[in-house]
């Protein structure tokens, strides 16, 4: 029964990390306007879902949800090369990686 107390107190620990995670990363998004920035906040809010999920996953002794975890570790990854390629295009032709520049992109 002590072990199950100790897990109930880990699962608060984790699911306020998560949140915390999640919440530094939405208002990195809002505020700021450097694409690798962005990039790494949108990278830190995937972690925080990673995070909850493997938590619960571990509370309630499913596995599924572990295996659904690699599969967003995996986007992710491909994720950010795409995103880091595109960056690094748009810095060579026009110099800056500010969000400012993608809007002038539109017309």
């Amino acid at each position: 029964m002590e072990q199950l107390n100790n897990i109930g107190a880990s699962l608060d620990f984790y699911i306020f990390v998560s949140i915390a995670l999640f919440s530094i990363g939405a208002i990195g998004v809002l505020t700021r306007k450097n694409m690798i920035v962005l990039l790494m906040c949108i990278e830190l809010m995937l972690n925080a879902v990673n995070l909850l999920l493997v938590t619960f996953s571990t509370f309630f002794g499913n596995g599924e949800a572990q295996i659904f975890v690699f599969f967003i570790i995996v986007v992710a990854a491909a994720e950010a090369t795409i995103g880091l390629s595109i960056l690094i295009m748009a810095y060579r032709n026009s110099k800056s990686i500010d969000i400012e520049m993608f809007n002038k992109l539109n017309g």
